[in-house]
């Protein structure tokens, strides 16, 4: 399936090529084939691709001179991409307590959705959820999917400390905190995953176009996994969810 693009200059260093502005997982497949093959055909030009939405920041390592050439070749490139493989994705399953200290703002969640805590852990964990891309802070996953029971605008006013590992959610949207921050989502669990150590490599094991599945555990597990996961022998394989 292939789109109607807008192409446009960023930057004297950037172009940003976007796609019909919406959350759909076959743009996010059209943008995750585009972004792979200008990072392997373009390689000695480009310094990043980064993606989001409905869009892709292409940052060139020259300036940009003539910007309709970078088009043209931008466009023929897409046009190329026909009959393409499917990307191949994992999908994860992330441990979340949805208890005390860590669901701070469940209960006053709860009763803004008009859901018990229980429906609501339930709704939560039985998702499938798609990563679209990472951003905001390095490996904070945004992920699509979320059921629309589930639904809140973000607060008015945002929490100053959201502790790492916090499993929020803001309007259509739920997410992972993978540092200290200050979020306006709804805090209703935490994870004892560390999603991003710039130590490892890759820094975030989890990429755009992959899945996430959370399983509600104990606070008692969720202390035993926090001590396992600073073992620097932990194997991050040992999420995924065979499908």
């Amino acid at each position: 399936m292939s789109f109607q693009l807008q192409y446009s200059q960023y930057n004297e260093h950037s172009v940003l090529v976007e796609w019909p502005a919406i959350i759909d997982e076959n743009i996010l497949e059209d943008i995750l084939f585009f972004k792979e093959k200008v990072e392997n055909k373009l390689i000695k030009e480009v310094v990043e691709v980064i993606s989001a939405y409905h869009s892709i920041l292409i940052i060139y390592k020259f300036t940009i001179d003539n910007v309709n050439d970078v088009f043209v070749d931008l466009k023929e490139l897409y046009s190329s991409q026909s009959n393409v493989e499917q990307i191949e994705s994992k999908t994860f399953r992330i441990p979340v307590c949805y208890e005390g200290e860590f669901a701070m703002d469940l209960d006053c969640y709860a009763k803004e959705i008009k859901r018990s805590k229980e429906v609501i852990i339930s709704l939560h964990s039985n998702t499938i959820y798609t990563v679209f891309f990472i951003g905001f802070l390095p490996g904070f996953l945004y992920l699509g999917g979320l059921n629309s029971d589930l639904y809140l605008d973000r607060k008015i006013t945002p929490n100053l400390n959201i502790k790492k590992g916090s499993i929020g959610i803001g309007g259509k949207q739920t997410g992972i905190y993978p540092q200290d921050s200050p979020g306006g989502w709804h805090i209703i669990g935490n994870s004892p995953i560390e999603l991003f150590n710039p130590k490892h490599n890759p820094p975030c094991f989890i990429t755009a176009g992959d899945r996430v599945k959370f399983h509600p555990i104990s606070k008692l597990d969720h202390q035993k996994m926090k001590s396992e996961i600073n073992n620097p022998k932990f194997d991050f394989k040992t999420l995924l969810l065979n499908d």
